[in-house]
């Protein structure tokens, strides 16, 4: 099972926004689920300066094989110019659970 799941982790500027993206994202059948994290505390550079905001964080759970086309699904409907997509390999955890999450990322899954 090594390698065939990852945690994509993303923010966003408001808890709609999250809200939002998390369900697009696992109605595409992008990912099996979508945590949303309470405000977050971002320190940051962009556009030159240092950035210190409010963020929520996405946790979203993949086939590591629907990575590209997630990562393009984010980036088209994300409000941020660069959003942040960072894929972090699953190593090992319940076969239960990672079963669901690649079944819930296929198309043809009876649920």
């Amino acid at each position: 099972m090594t390698d065939e799941h990852v945690v994509v982790i993303s923010t966003t500027d408001s808890a709609e926004r999250a809200a939002e993206l998390a369900k697009a994202i696992v109605g595409a059948r992008l990912a099996a689920c979508v945590q949303i994290s309470s405000p977050i505390r971002s320190v940051y550079r962009w556009d030159g300066a240092v950035q210190d905001d409010q963020e929520w964080q996405l946790w979203i759970k993949s086939a590591r094989d629907r990575l590209e086309e997630l990562t393009a699904f984010i980036k088209a409907n994300h409000s941020y110019d660069t959003p942040e997509v960072v894929a972090l390999p699953i190593l090992g955890g319940n076969p239960d659970y990672l079963r669901w999450i690649t079944e819930e990322t296929r198309a043809d899954s009876g649920n």
